[in-house]
């Protein structure tokens, strides 16, 4: 054999074993960029339940998100949660709603218009309470804790997002339970489209656990979820 058909043979020999070394790192690049979604995924188990069989809480509370191009009505993922939050309401397995958003969202003030849909709802507005620092899940779930007084509620959010609620806000010391929101609005694509987002939104719920965060708006203590409760 020739010195050029031995350096073939060698060359043909080294590209399996190179593809399985990229292999091997690509698999275990994966698998570190996936803690994050599996810590999410596996401390929600059990505390997550559909709307009929959610527990009883004395506090639902619902993450805001965007609201109509109007300004004045919510998106239709928005208007799940809501409905949601009135069913536990009406039903009597929650007394008072929590609504934390963005009060100078992108889209409209998340709290306000919230706050108006779950009284067209029917839901009495002294037993509604809103939060417009609630900037994003994190801040939600700390907020709750520290400025709200709340220790035991439920979160109602879609399916996609659940999980990461769940583990944030009892990373957070609440005893929450969550609850799937409803959706009608939502199509395949779109359903498919946040579970990709939130699968990368978690490694940043996870790097704030780690590091303890503090809320971007920090707030004196504020007692009107409590006194909704007495009320």
């Amino acid at each position: 054999m020739s010195d050029a058909d031995a350096s073939g043979v060698g060359a043909v020999r080294r590209r399996p074993r190179r593809l399985r070394r990229v292999v091997v790192l690509a698999t275990a690049v994966l698998l570190l960029a996936s803690l994050p979604w599996l810590w999410t995924t596996v401390a929600a188990r059990g505390h997550r339940y559909a709307e009929a069989d959610a527990p009883a809480a004395e506090v639902v509370i619902v993450l805001g998100t965007a609201v109509a191009t109007d300004r004045q009505r919510p998106g239709d993922r928005l208007a799940g949660r809501l409905e949601t939050a009135a069913e536990l309401v009406t039903s009597g397995r929650a007394k008072v709603v929590l609504v934390s958003g963005d009060g100078g969202g992108a889209s409209g003030d998340e709290p306000a218009v919230m706050t108006s849909y779950l009284t067209e709802l029917g839901v009495d507005a002294r037993r509604v309470v809103a939060d417009p620092f609630g900037l994003d899940t994190y801040d939600s779930c700390a907020r709750a804790r520290d400025v709200y007084g709340v220790q035991r509620a439920l979160v109602v959010t879609q399916s996609y997002h659940l999980s990461r609620a769940v583990t944030l806000c009892r990373h957070l010391g609440l005893d929450v339970d969550g609850v799937t929101a409803r959706c009608d609005g939502c199509g395949p694509v779109l359903l498919a489209e946040k579970s990709i987002r939130d699968y990368f939104a978690s490694g940043k719920a996870a790097w704030d656990a780690v590091r303890d965060r503090a809320p971007a708006v920090r707030s004196t203590a504020d007692p009107t979820v409590q006194d909704a409760l007495r009320g």
